[in-house]
């Protein structure tokens, strides 16, 4: 049998994965599965532009169809892996075929995950992961319509700021003590719920829900505080990797597929990437993490590329995030344990400030609010474990430039 790689997900991983494995050199077959009707595309924006109908669907797409057919690359798409046979080197599927393989990629993401909460299957909810989610929301996002938001991760509040300035009238609802809590530190989780609050969502924090009902033609939410009338709800309580199929054919997971630092599985034809794969990383407290990002789905997919072509390349990048809010843009380099020391560099009343994140001494992560030299020098900072006087880190007067 000929080299064959089946890659099961078609995102972002899997697009740039196909890339590289023909820049790579790799001359066998490609087959990409993937669950949705469509081409790999981005996910960052359906929160964001593509919501507020600033972005066509077709500029959603990695590349463009004719790409895979010139890298021949075989697209079954608007099916789903069922089930691996590792014994046989076989992918089943859905509609009964069976795909061989030499070597399996399972990049196959991550899903929102559900609220259990009586009424949130009620027509006029709705959870946003696709273009299908978005387009659905698209047609009730209306001047003065009301919608509700629960959860203040970067989704829900990605999309009461799109739905505010269209003039619906939101309000966000955290069951947490702050917003974006389990990705900012206190200081940038404050300027964001002024900055919120200011443009008009009402945020309610520390908030029980109860219940989703039925109100005539909308909704009403129940909550510890009473009731909230909605014409929408939008649910955004975070994701969880899909690892089923890993689990049933006996790979080993642990927040994640576990692979190595080449992407490999305990299964050495088996490789995990993007948002599914737990990995090892020097720069995650515990030196092993999940991430959910764009750029460690594009980095891994590289070197995993280069690891099946015989190129072996360990991955331990920087990971680093983003989120676009109004004017703001929000860059994140580093992970960090929740200790440590903060220093402010800037003032949040500017709308431009970073707070750095210092264990030991030595600058871990850095969260940054429309200020890009201190988010790019930091991340250099980070990769070489640099220590900078927290003095000298904070006083503007020194350039981030000269901080190396």
């Amino acid at each position: 049998m000929s080299d064959s790689v089946v890659i099961v997900g078609a995102g972002q991983a899997a697009s740039q994965l196909v890339a590289s494995l023909r820049t790579e050199g790799y001359a066998g077959t490609i087959t990409v599965v993937g669950d949705e009707p469509y081409i790999p595309y981005q996910r960052p924006p359906l929160s964001k532009a593509f919501l507020a109908g600033d972005l066509a669907r077709e500029r959603l797409f990695i590349k463009p169809e004719e790409f895979y057919a010139e890298a021949k690359c075989h697209l079954v798409l608007n099916t789903r892996a069922v089930a691996i046979d590792r014994a046989r080197k076989v992918v089943k599927l859905t509609d009964d075929l069976e795909l061989n393989y030499t070597t399996l990629v399972l990049a196959t993401g991550s899903r929102v995950r559900n609220l259990p909460l009586p009424g949130g299957d009620l027509p006029g909810c709705f959870y946003l992961r696709g273009i299908a989610d978005v387009e659905h929301l698209q047609n009730r996002i209306a001047p003065g319509a009301s919608l509700v938001i629960i959860g203040a991760g970067y989704i829900g509040l990605e999309v009461a700021a799109v739905a505010v300035k269209r003039g619906l009238k939101v309000t966000v609802l955290e069951a947490l003590p702050r917003v974006m809590a389990r990705a900012a530190c206190a200081e940038v989780s404050a300027f964001y719920l002024e900055t919120h609050r200011k443009a008009g969502v009402d945020i309610r924090l520390n908030t029980k829900l109860e219940a989703i009902e039925k109100n005539g033609d909308a909704l009403m939410v129940r909550t510890s505080e009473g009731p909230l009338p909605a014409d929408t709800v939008l649910i955004g309580v975070g994701i969880v990797p899909n690892v089923e199929l890993a689990v049933v054919a006996g790979l080993k997971v642990d927040n994640g597929i576990v692979v190595d630092q080449f992407g490999r599985t305990d299964d050495p034809a088996i490789y995990a990437i993007g948002d599914c794969a737990s990995l090892p990383n020097t720069y995650a407290p515990g030196g092993r993490v999940r991430l959910e990002c764009v750029q460690n789905a594009i980095d891994q997919a590289k070197h995993t590329a280069a690891t099946i072509c015989g190129k072996p390349k360990p991955y331990n990048e920087v990971p680093w995030f983003w989120s676009d809010q109004y004017d703001l843009k929000l860059q994140i380099a580093g992970l960090h344990s929740g200790g440590g020391q903060l220093v402010l560099r800037g003032n949040p009343a500017d709308r431009s400030f970073a707070v750095f994140h210092l264990e030991d001494g030595v600058i871990v992560a850095v969260e940054a609010v429309n200020a890009a030299p201190e988010y790019m020098m930091g991340r250099r900072l980070i990769a070489a474990r640099a220590r900078v006087a927290p003095d000298r880190l904070a006083d503007k007067a020194v350039p981030m430039k000269d901080m190396a």
